[in-house]
């Protein structure tokens, strides 16, 4: 046994005291051949190829960090909403790019460790808070739709007890699903995956926060035009349209946009629905809001 994990010994410890010895920060192990295409679609590392030992020094350490990183992002969260102070030793997140990039770190850990008695729990456990924080700031669909195709894939893959696209057996799950989610993790599952699909049409479809929604009016608001503006006007009805005017740029952006809503958490969705026998899981939801 201890000849079959000499290559996994860590040169070094690892600092922090979060990372499993068996997985050096620094060297994490790059991803087989046939996960490649799996980090194509939503950038997870390959875990390791046991889960971690229930009760053991390395399960408390992934556990321990990622409670941690979990609560100093939640506390960034909150200061978000505060008047910001020289002496504050947290500073709240200014976008929720920034807030993504947090939460796509620990997801990774999480995957890492190949555990799914840690994987389950703190999966949904972000989930859940992400329709709370996603509320908290203005459209950011490419960090948002990046880390929900994460999420999808995660919890899609522990649904099947393989890599949705490797195809590779998850680590625990060598002997069937009863390393995977239980019942009631899969209602819950469900209820936040629905509540998010919708969630996720109602703050897309807001305006930027910075943007100026009254348009380049120097703040003079409306004035009436002067007789020569009139003039001007109608000289210049005589001109050709702007082929800019007609750019189908728009449509496609509609078209991309309702796309990733519609794909968001599908693979888990359809399978969910699968499972517990009503019929596929997919809800009919609307594309955009008033």
């Amino acid at each position: 046994m201890a000849e079959n994990e000499t290559p996994n010994s860590p040169t070094a410890p690892a600092p922090g005291g979060f990372v499993p010895p068996a997985i050096p920060p620094n060297s994490l192990p790059s991803p087989a051949p046939s996960s490649a295409s799996a980090a194509a679609v939503s950038n997870l590392p390959h875990p390791r190829r046991t889960s971690l030992r229930p009760g053991s020094i390395k399960e408390d350490k992934v556990r321990n960090y990622v409670s941690d990183k979990m609560l100093h992002i939640s506390r960034r969260y909150v200061k978000h909403f505060a008047i910001p102070h020289p002496d504050d030793e947290i500073t709240g997140y200014k976008s929720m790019a920034e807030l993504c990039k947090d939460v796509d770190d620990v997801i990774n850990i999480i995957w890492l460790s190949g555990t799914s008695s840690l994987q389950i729990p703190y999966l949904l456990n972000i989930a859940s808070e992400f329709t709370t924080w996603l509320e908290g700031f203005p459209p950011s669909p490419t960090a948002t739709f990046s880390l929900l195709r994460k999420l999808d894939h995660c919890f899609a893959s522990l649904l099947f007890g393989y890599d949705i696209v490797t195809k590779e057996t998850l680590p625990g799950f060598e002997n069937g699903l009863r390393a995977g989610l239980s019942r009631t993790d899969m209602v819950r599952c469900k209820s936040v995956i629905e509540r998010t699909r919708v969630l996720v049409v109602e703050v897309m479809s807001k305006e930027p926060a910075d943007e100026d929604v009254d348009g380049d009016t120097g703040g003079q608001g409306i004035q009436t035009p002067k007789p020569d503006d009139d003039t001007e006007a109608e000289a210049g009805s005589d001109r050709p349209p702007d082929m800019s005017d007609f750019d189908d740029g728009d449509d496609d952006e509609d078209e991309l946009f309702h796309m990733n809503v519609a794909q968001v958490y599908e693979n888990t969705l359809v399978k969910l629905g699968e499972i517990l026998g009503d019929g596929g899981g997919v809800t009919t939801m609307p594309m955009s809001v008033d």
